[in-house]
């Protein structure tokens, strides 16, 4: 893998959002639609985790996001920030959580 400068990381926009709603998206195998809260935005999220998450599940916790990702479209719906997931060798995915609480909208660094 091709590593990246410490400049280019500053780049990225890592903040926590709260899930205020999650839904799936009709028609879809595993996308969610989320409404996350970032303190000062809110943002629209899709993410495949059908598979390992119910929508009602995600609702009211704290996740790492990424925000400055370029926006794309799923099933016709925006993407406007993408969840940051670990994946293991088996293919199980969790959707990261800070460890301890911390405000919405905290930066990651």
């Amino acid at each position: 893998m091709a590593e990246i400068s410490f400049k280019e990381f500053q780049k990225l926009d890592m903040r926590v959002g709260k899930v205020l709603e999650a839904e799936h998206i009709p028609g879809s195998r595993n996308l969610i639609r989320m409404i996350v809260d970032f303190g000062t935005e809110k943002r629209q999220a899709v993410a495949g985790l059908l598979q390992w998450y119910k929508p009602e599940e995600l609702v009211g916790k704290k996740y790492a996001f990424l925000l400055n990702l370029e926006r794309r479209k799923f099933m016709g719906v925006e993407s406007q920030c993408m969840i940051l997931a670990a994946e293991d060798n088996e293919g199980n995915v969790v959707a990261l959580q800070p460890e301890k609480d911390v405000a919405v909208g905290s930066k990651i660094h």
